[in-house]
């Protein structure tokens, strides 16, 4: 889809969107507190769908920088991790452990189980594997959990303080753009979860 953009003629719009592939953002260069450029450094595939960097770098002149690019998972407590492709060890979707033991009860899908590539296409195929698994062992005692999984999930307060709409999200828009106004943007988004919930409840 991306190089059928590339294709096109220009249509005289005002604005153009310039795609650079196999360029991986490595620094923000600036002087006195603006962006001036950006760094990236040349990638090339390594035949297993991700890229690897070739040491080869290149500057851009820009002049902000938005930061929309890279996704990766966070483990969860009682269940295993492999840090250096951010994704838990399974098996079509069953969770093993580090050793290839299965972990009875735990699945998973999507980026989680295969790191952060495909399309949605990708997604749905990859959901279908996941469950047909699941109904295949949902009757098996051997894949039922032998052990409490602790997991990380906002309460209901939480979530009613950080994105239902009213006072509680104003508070946190007019915050990140005061955020930004002081440093001269739009505004500055908050990340942490709990520094949002804490904002809105303010």
């Amino acid at each position: 889809m991306l190089q059928n953009y590339l294709a096109k003629e220009p249509t005289g719009a005002p604005h153009r969107i310039h795609i650079h592939f196999c360029q991986n953002p490595v620094e923000v260069l600036g002087e006195d507190g603006q962006v001036v450029g950006l760094r990236t450094e040349i990638t090339e595939l390594d035949g297993t769908g991700n890229a690897r960097g070739t040491g080869e770098f290149k500057d851009w002149p820009v002049q902000a920088v938005y930061r929309a690019v890279g996704y990766r998972s966070d483990n969860l407590a009682g269940i295993p991790f492999d840090n250096n492709t951010a994704t838990v060890p399974n098996d079509g979707g069953r969770v093993i452990e580090i050793d290839g033991t299965p972990l009875p009860g735990a699945y998973v899908t999507g980026w989680i189980k295969r790191g952060p590539v495909g399309l949605i296409g990708h997604t749905k195929s990859d959901a279908a594997e996941t469950i047909r698994l699941l109904t295949e062992d949902v009757d098996q005692p051997s894949h039922r959990p032998t052990r409490p999984v602790r997991t990380s999930t906002p309460t209901s307060t939480d979530v009613a303080s950080s994105t239902r709409p009213g006072r509680a999200g104003e508070k946190l828009d007019q915050h990140e753009i005061d955020l930004g106004e002081a440093a001269g943007r739009t505004r500055i988004k908050v990340v942490p979860r709990e520094d949002m919930v804490g904002i809105s409840r303010s």
